[in-house]
């Protein structure tokens, strides 16, 4: 999967990074930016002041792993998403980000289809994502996302909750939420 590149019906090029990429500062070090603006905002008033989405040293991590895609366009990067496998049947897809000044023209949703023909291709009938999501209360973002979701083919399938899947994360939320896990069967 690593190094694959795909074209996507507006132009962009959307890759997977090669494990190389993660020893390339500027490479880590932009997708690393990228990923906590866009997360400031779509999940303000879900963390404790000065907590952010990612680290340099994880999304290093994820791309020597083959787990980070991007989307450029005439060499600027413009959106990046995670993809895994979970098990045998289930691929998934997180750290969706677009830069905010590129919204509209289909990154986000030209990530999502990557995604979702890698999982294909790894031979998985499922693609699963969460959606953090505060308990008391409607975060505009939130909202519009499980929307968005709904609209490509997402239901949601359960709901987990951060202290028992994420215990490192809970001690870090502003407010209490849970996460809304959500498949699209990759087969239909």
């Amino acid at each position: 999967m690593t190094g694959v590149r795909r074209p996507s019906t507006t132009g962009l090029e959307i890759e997977t990074l090669p494990a190389a990429a993660a020893d390339d500062t500027g490479t880590v070090s932009t997708l690393t930016d990228l990923v906590n603006a866009v997360y400031a905002v779509a999940e303000d008033g879900l963390w404790i002041d000065g907590t952010t989405r990612t680290t340099v040293e994880e999304l290093a991590g994820l791309i020597r792993a083959g787990e980070i895609v991007v989307a450029r366009s005439g060499g600027q990067t413009l959106g990046c998403v995670r993809v895994q496998r979970l098990d045998s049947d289930v691929y998934e897809f997180g750290m969706l980000a677009a830069d905010p000044a590129h919204r509209g023209v289909g990154v986000g949703r030209e990530l999502v289809r990557f995604a979702e023909q890698a999982g294909r291709d790894a031979g998985c009938s499922l693609m699963q994502l969460e959606l953090l999501v505060p308990q008391d209360w409607t975060h505009p973002s939130k909202q519009f996302l499980a929307g968005w979701y709904g609209r490509i083919g997402y239901k949601v399938v359960g709901t987990g909750e951060i202290e028992e899947s994420y215990p490192h994360l809970a001690p870090l939320l502003a407010t209490p939420c849970d996460y809304k896990i959500f498949h699209k069967d990759l087969t239909a």
